[in-house]
């Protein structure tokens, strides 16, 4: 009998801390929604206690969508951390509050300078408190992989007469290797199902040395009922165990693991096409189920093959995983009922008439300017119109601009519009580009610095959307814009803006 396997994805915890990758309020929720389409289990929100606005964050999220989905947030081994979380998840219909220790000698001895038996029993104290206030916690063992077994186990013992109805194994550091992590999930299994059969066993594994889905597919297999995951394999360092390459993994080998999950496929692509777009952050081209080239064959022999027969080179469908239908092509005469189609099948609500009706306009301006508007295009439209909207008085507007490129003296002269005040100003630069961002500080005001700059494409053609990702420093703390465009000087500077208001949000919130 296949095995149900709960699917956990802390996106929003472990990929957020990602560098570059910080995201506001908005497009958190906006994540967590497309999250609860996905028919993920348990969604980790953030990780409340680290500040005001990732409380705020979390507590949002838990509103939202905590009607369907289980939420959690992270919290040390304290009590005010478990507060945090509490007060921050309550309000979902099913909380679950996750403690997180370590248990390895290096965490024990460097990281507390504790004895083993002290950091055990702070982890049984904050179980104990945790379940005072929520009936679900889940206790996670930090660093299991490097811990010695019998310390590992007698904690976990511990843990679970304390309350814990989870455990989670990670292997934090990405240090494991297949067979002996299988091997370490498959004794804890042993023991824990004669403790207490009910408790969950659930692994989290980073790809330090690239073999965070190999890692949890074998934890699977050794009778792992629980997986933490990541949209893209983002996170730490090199990154979570993906969810898409686990989740089709069991599914496409079904027979093997005789395991399922209840994740619906299909919005597989549009989820890791928002997750990219929201954190700035691209999937390679050749990654595994969601890269572009996931489903491209240019081989001669392989293109003759599937000519004959789709199976002869893939063993699962671009439909299955919700790449079906990214040829639509849209133009100014498509009218708004295929607008609508358009966008509803990709997953967004149309019920807003007011809306719609802004939004079918920026679709007309953008399929004059470009012709052919093409299903990427439309959801990067959508994605960007509701980031917009999600800003208030306090955010800058661009009105217009003017740059002029030259070898002498690139100049550019900006409009912008904060509130009800209006304000315009010029500025040179070695290129135009810097002239374009020094006028626009000039206007601001604010003291930020420039550390990355970058720029794609993102459909096809000569008129194809360009988006710009910048990263900027101010006060000693890093924020990302990212906007897009047919023009690329637009582009750029909306991009700087929003790396503006990134600042200007974070100073209200703190």
């Amino acid at each position: 009998m296949s095995r149900k396997i709960i699917v956990f994805d802390t996106t929003l915890r472990d990929g957020e801390q990602v560098p570059g990758a910080k995201l506001n309020l908005h497009q958190k929720v906006e994540i967590a929604q497309q999250l609860k389409r996905l028919q993920v289990d348990i969604i980790e929100a953030g990780f409340p206690a680290s500040s005001a606005g990732d409380f705020q964050a979390v507590q949002e999220i838990a509103r939202s969508v905590g009607d369907s989905v289980t939420i959690t947030a992270l919290a040390r081994a304290v009590k005010s951390d478990i507060d945090a979380v509490y007060e921050s998840i309550k309000d979902a219909k099913d909380p679950l509050i996750h403690i997180v220790l370590g248990t390895s000698n290096i965490h024990v001895e460097k990281k507390f300078s504790r004895s083993k038996d002290a950091v055990l029993q702070m982890g049984v104290d904050a179980v104990r408190y945790a379940k005072t206030l929520l009936p679900q916690v889940q206790y996670s063992t930090e660093d299991a992989s490097r811990s010695d077994f019998e310390y590992l186990w007698k904690t976990i013992e511990a843990v679970v007469k304390a309350g814990a109805t989870m455990i989670n194994v990670p292997d934090t550091v990405g240090f494991a290797v297949p067979e002996e992590y299988g091997e370490l999930i498959r004794r804890l299994n042993e023991r824990l199902k004669k403790l207490n059969p009910d408790v969950i066993l659930s692994v989290h594994c980073h790809n330090d040395l690239g073999m965070a889905t190999a890692n949890t597919l074998a934890a699977v297999k050794n009778g792992a009922d629980k997986i933490e995951v990541t949209i893209n394999g983002l996170g730490e360092r090199a990154g979570n165990a993906s969810l898409e390459e686990v989740v089709m993994a069991l599914k496409v080998r079904e027979s093997f693991y005789q395991c399922h999950t209840g994740i619906n496929t299909k919005e597989l692509l549009k989820t890791s096409m928002l997750v990219s777009h929201l954190t700035g952050l691209d999937v390679q081209v050749n990654k595994a189920i969601t890269g572009a080239n996931a489903f491209a064959h240019s081989s001669g022999i392989h293109q003759d093959g599937l000519l004959k027969d789709r199976q002869v080179y893939e063993i699962m469908s671009p439909e299955e995983v919700g790449a079906e239908s990214m040829e639509l092509i849209l133009t100014a005469r498509s009218g708004r009922h295929a607008f609508k189609n358009a966008v509803e099948k990709l997953g967004f609500d149309t019920s807003d008439t007011a809306d719609f009706e802004v939004l079918f306009e920026k679709f007309l301006a953008l399929a004059d300017a470009k012709k052919e508007v093409y299903d990427h295009d439309v959801f990067y439209l959508v994605t960007n119109h509701r980031t917009i909207k999600a800003g208030n008085s306090r955010l800058y507007e661009l009105l217009s601009f003017q740059v002029v490129s030259n070898d002498l003296y690139p100049t550019a002269t900006v409009k912008l519009k904060q509130g009800g005040e209006t304000m315009k100003g010029s500025a040179v630069g070695e290129g135009p580009i810097e002239a374009l961002y020094s006028a626009i500080k000039d206007l601001v005001g604010l003291d930020v610095h420039l550390k990355d700059y970058k720029i794609n494409s993102l459909s096809r053609g000569k008129d194809a959307i360009g988006r710009v990702n910048i990263r900027i420093e101010y006060q000693g703390k890093i924020y990302t814009g990212r906007a897009m465009d047919t023009d690329i000087i637009k582009a750029s500077a909306l991009a700087f803006l929003n790396g503006v208001n990134a600042v200007l949000l974070d100073l209200v919130t703190v």
